[in-house]
């Protein structure tokens, strides 16, 4: 197969380009290349490497009713993505063990129609499991340090941290925090009285962001563990992991979306879709999020797609309903329609930066010997985020009436239309 003719984006620059197919993968990129087989003419078009979604919640098996595997991965081919790591939590039963972990493979290898990883989990209880979920093929471990929302994947305290990093760093594995501090959250909680949006953010303030990265960071220079700290919504936390990485931390960090388009004060006009943890920030906060994207300290935008039932985002009582964000069908036309980040940028933190922090061999470039795994886009194309265009479970999201640029012509996964997504065993990480 030969993709002929189009605007190929990698984190390298943006360049006109044929790209040769073979057996799913990449064999050349350049100028005119001879072709004997299939032809995709993307002449005016823009050719991504296909995105990587590392922070999905896709609830099966055992809360499908909330989202599934098949409908959360059509809705990221949909939108130009071709991989996803899924979260050990909010499925049921939690990945936090073999047997576990087994049933979760099942699932996805049934139904996904893009490749996939996982991620198992860091529990009370489960430090016995840590080296069986490795051999299994988790990239990672993902671990609270706050309540998770979900009774069965209960929070670290210290003890269990320090001896997870201490296991993990020692199986060359790497470790992902929620990092919002316990007891300042539950201090706040009883300082406020009412249960509206704003007496929900004010629950959650950025301290409790900022005090558990900085704990974590002195865990992980200790321990010598690879740290990921999951969707910052501050400037101070995410230039808090850029001064550790400077002093030889091996540590990185992600934001999303929704922390980039809103601030405190939509809360209110979103009412349920928008309720996350951690919550909206200042406007302050969202500029200094893109602004250290745009200059490269700030690596990765990933979705935290956390759906439910729309029944579940109903009510006066904002501290009673589920939160999590439903989004990853829209990120990067999101991005992309806010005109902030040139298409490398894009490219970079929605793929090339994930895969190489992650050690997903073979994914997130445009190149000889990389999977063929492209998102072929019309960029000349505006639009809005419609609730009828959603492939989610549950047809709803935070950012619908949001401006989008971008329709996908074609997504292809190893060459080919998403059809069966392949496991992606955990491996070396940079």
């Amino acid at each position: 197969m030969i993709v002929r003719g189009g605007w190929v984006v990698t984190a390298r620059g943006v360049d006109r380009a044929d790209i040769a197919i073979t057996d799913g993968r990449i064999t050349a990129v350049g100028q005119d290349l001879a072709a004997d087989g299939e032809e995709i003419n993307a002449s005016g078009l823009h050719i991504f490497p296909g995105g990587i979604d590392s922070h999905v919640h896709f609830n099966e098996p055992g809360r499908t009713e909330w989202e599934t595997i098949a409908d959360g991965s059509a809705a990221l081919a949909a939108g130009g993505y071709t991989t996803f790591v899924d979260m050990p939590l909010n499925c049921r039963p939690v990945t936090v063990a073999g047997g576990s972990f087994d049933l979760k493979l099942q699932a996805a290898t049934r139904s996904s129609r893009v490749d996939f990883g996982l991620w198992g989990g860091l529990v009370p209880g489960n430090l016995d499991h840590i080296e069986e979920l490795v051999g299994r093929g988790v990239i990672g471990f993902k671990a609270f340090m706050c309540a998770s929302g979900i009774e069965e994947f209960p929070a670290c305290n210290k003890h269990v941290l320090r001896e997870g990093m201490h296991r993990i760093a020692a199986l060359g594995s790497t470790l992902l925090l929620h990092a919002e501090d316990q007891e300042i959250v539950e201090r706040q909680a009883h300082k406020v009285h009412g249960n509206g949006a704003r007496d929900f953010v004010r629950s959650r303030p950025p301290e409790a962001e900022v005090d558990a990265i900085f704990r974590a960071i002195e865990l992980g220079a200790k321990t010598g563990c690879r740290l990921h700290i999951l969707h910052v919504s501050t400037v101070v936390g995410a230039e808090l992991v850029r001064e550790a990485q400077e002093r030889g931390v091996d540590i990185s960090a992600e934001t999303c979306p929704h922390y980039l388009l809103y601030v405190e004060e939509d809360l209110e006009r979103l009412g349920g879709v928008g309720k996350c943890a951690p919550p909206f920030r200042t406007a302050h906060d969202r500029d200094g999020l893109w602004h250290m994207l745009s200059e490269g300290t700030l690596p990765m935008v990933v979705s935290d797609h956390s759906p439910s039932t729309l029944e579940l985002k109903r009510g006066q009582d904002f501290f009673h309903m589920w939160g999590g964000v439903s989004g990853c069908q829209s990120t990067r036309q999101l991005l992309l329609a806010q005109g902030r980040l040139d298409e490398s940028r894009i490219a970079a933190i929605t793929a090339t930066n994930i895969a190489q922090r992650f050690g997903l061999a073979g994914k997130g470039d445009i190149a000889p010997g990389f999977d063929a795994d492209l998102w072929i886009a019309d960029l000349s194309h505006h639009d809005l985020v419609r609730r009828e265009d959603l492939f989610y479970r549950n047809q709803f999201s935070a950012h619908e009436g949001q401006r989008i640029r971008g329709r996908t012509v074609r997504t292809l996964v190893r060459g080919e239309d998403p059809g069966r997504g392949r496991f992606i065993r955990g491996g070396a990480r940079s």
